[in-house]
């Protein structure tokens, strides 16, 4: 395992080993499924019961959905960027393995991730800073057409660099708040064009205010967004 500091926020954790033989290479904006150890426990990999994961007590193991940022398998890596957060399992997960303290972990995946459409004359990509990985990726692979991104982050050191040179907007989003009210307000002072495809993905309301506006304010055909909910505030 390596890992590099991406800013004060973000991490990116390289796991890799002989497992990751056979692992498919992810469609852009894609997802894996951590898991991690319970606290206080080695790693256990847990069995499906019907609906669910349990471990061989009947526990839920701690399990978390990531963008695979880049797959190496050549090197048999898979990077994965991990934004630092107050609470839960992953942050501390991803702080260790920063220090250099060897952390066990087991990925399983890839997901479905975003068809890129050929039709689009342009792209606005719209997120929080848990989807700066994929916005990232789909950057890699979305045509030379123009390209908008609008990014929440809750501090200025958390602004990254996208790698390639878009109309950027980074939203200094304050604690407490989400990218919602910013980014239907920002959407509203804009033209959307026939051509445009929007892909927006991060905090659950947050999202729903977007696709709300999109679709009942505005008339945007559903057929021309890709709208995704990653987390939900409190949990």
């Amino acid at each position: 395992m390596g890992t590099e500091a991406i800013s004060p926020w973000m991490t990116r954790v390289i796991v890799g080993g002989a497992e990751l033989d056979g692992f498919e290479q992810p469609t852009p904006a894609s997802s894996v499924r951590l898991l991690l150890p319970s606290e206080g426990s080695d790693l256990v990999i847990p069995t499906w019961a019907g609906n669910e994961f349990l471990l061989p007590d009947g526990s839920r193991p701690v399990i978390r959905t990531l963008t695979p940022r880049r797959f190496l398998p050549d090197r048999r890596e898979l990077h994965l960027d991990i934004v630092h957060h107050d609470g839960g399992a992953l942050t501390p997960w991803a702080r260790s393995a920063l220090a250099g303290e060897a952390s066990d972990g087991a990925v399983s995946g890839p997901g479905r991730g975003y068809g890129i459409p050929a039709d689009a004359d342009s792209f606005l990509l719209v997120g929080d800073e848990t989807a700066v990985p994929a916005i990232c990726q789909l950057l890699e692979h979305i045509p030379d057409v123009p390209i908008q991104t609008l990014v929440g982050v809750r501090h200025p050191e958390a602004v990254v660099d996208l790698h390639r040179d878009v109309d950027e907007q980074w939203v200094h989003i304050e604690s407490g708040r989400d990218l919602g009210p910013e980014a239907v307000a920002r959407l509203a002072s804009r033209t959307i064009d026939d051509g445009l495809h929007i892909w927006a993905a991060g905090e659950a309301a947050a999202v729903q205010a977007i696709r709300r506006h999109l679709f009942s304010d505005r008339g945007v055909p559903r057929d021309r967004t890709t709208i995704r909910g990653y987390w939900k505030a409190g949990r």
